[in-house]
């Protein structure tokens, strides 16, 4: 075999196989959740586990794409006006799942906002995983509002679970090159959230994520706000 070998290409190449597989293991599982009988109560939680599992896999395969192609040539945005409740139906109808087999009650709120411009796609991902992780580490309460604020669209996802623990409340401020693999928490899902919500500019303003505890629920609060 002659010539250099792009690793990086080939690799970048290989997850996107990946995906379109993981993809559909997704869609055999959401038919197989509609197959089992209700009172299989077993059956239902050990499927519904491994939907959560798989959504997780195939959004970090997403983020590490996008962070190739931010390598690349910057991460690129398709910026777009989009509904408000068309993503929040969106984001319910792709984890509804997950809400029925945990028994989530998952509710909405929209306050004085229709559209907004923003990449939908790669703002989907962005609050797609952290709904995924408020499922998975709350109780039985998500809130998921939108508001605008100082000429800023806010987005904020709050749930009734234990709180972000302090090194993920630190973490939201760091760089992926400081994060602690040893901890078992990479940091990408952060890291990849604040990428996508500064790459949001407009008038001088910029897009920006926080992380907090309390809110309705005394949980978690995540916040996105997109100029």
């Amino acid at each position: 075999m002659s010539g250099n070998i792009d690793f990086s290409s080939v690799l970048a190449a290989a997850i996107h196989d990946m995906k379109n597989s993981l993809n559909l293991l997704i869609q055999t599982l959401e038919s197989l959740d509609k197959a089992i009988e209700p009172e299989n109560h077993t059956a239902r939680e050990q499927l519904s586990q491994v939907h959560y599992e798989s959504s997780r896999l195939n959004t970090g395969l997403v983020q590490m794409l996008s962070l190739y192609r931010a390598e690349l040539s910057g991460l690129p945005l398709n910026i777009d006006e989009h509904f408000i409740e068309d993503l929040f139906v969106e984001l319910e109808g792709a984890n509804q799942t997950y809400i029925n087999q945990r028994k989530v009650t998952l509710t909405t709120e929209i306050n004085d906002v229709d559209g907004w411009f923003f990449d939908k796609d790669l703002i989907f991902l962005l609050l797609n995983d952290v709904l995924i992780n408020a499922m998975r580490y709350g109780n039985q309460k998500i809130h998921l509002s939108a508001a605008i604020a100082d000429n800023m669209l806010v987005v904020r996802i709050e749930d009734d679970g234990p709180g972000y623990p302090e090194n993920m409340l630190e973490q939201s401020h760091s760089d992926l090159a400081e994060f602690n693999l040893s901890q078992g928490r990479t940091g990408l899902g952060l890291f990849f959230a604040r990428l996508i919500a500064t790459a949001h500019q407009n008038q001088g303003l910029q897009g920006e994520i926080s992380l907090s505890n309390g809110g309705r629920f005394g949980g978690s609060v995540f916040q996105v706000k997109l100029p």
